[in-house]
């Protein structure tokens, strides 16, 4: 799904996600929050003018993968410990929640960063 890089095409991205999910019966909770979060630092992060990002949710059955891909290659996501900014701490959950996360770069000027749940057997 391609969306706009603003606040709104975050939250579209987190309620299609959920129903995708849905519709596919798997577990949504903990994959919407990540989804939330990695559309919400796309549209924050990785924003260029005129250029959307892109969410791609893929399920087989032990995995399934979260992919948010955006135009910024030269700003990378950032694991920092949270402070007294009420930002900041959106990874730190992508940590808590997810088996594995983590970037790839490329296609110049994109990156996706990606997220992956074992899905049990």
């Amino acid at each position: 799904m391609q969306l706009s890089a603003t606040r709104r095409g975050a939250r579209r991205a987190r309620l299609l996600a959920t129903e995708q999910l849905r519709s596919w019966g798997l577990p949504f909770e903990a994959a919407a929050q990540v989804v939330a979060e990695l559309a919400s630092n796309a549209a924050l992060h990785g924003r260029v003018p005129g250029r959307d990002f892109r969410l791609a949710l893929t399920a087989t059955e032990r995995t399934l993968r979260i992919e948010v891909t955006d135009t910024r290659s030269d700003r990378l996501p950032i694991n920092r410990q949270p402070g007294d900014n009420e930002s900041g701490r959106g990874l730190i959950l992508v940590d808590a929640l997810a088996d594995r996360w983590g970037v790839t770069p490329g296609p110049a000027p994109r990156k996706t960063v990606w997220a992956e749940f074992d899905l049990a057997p």
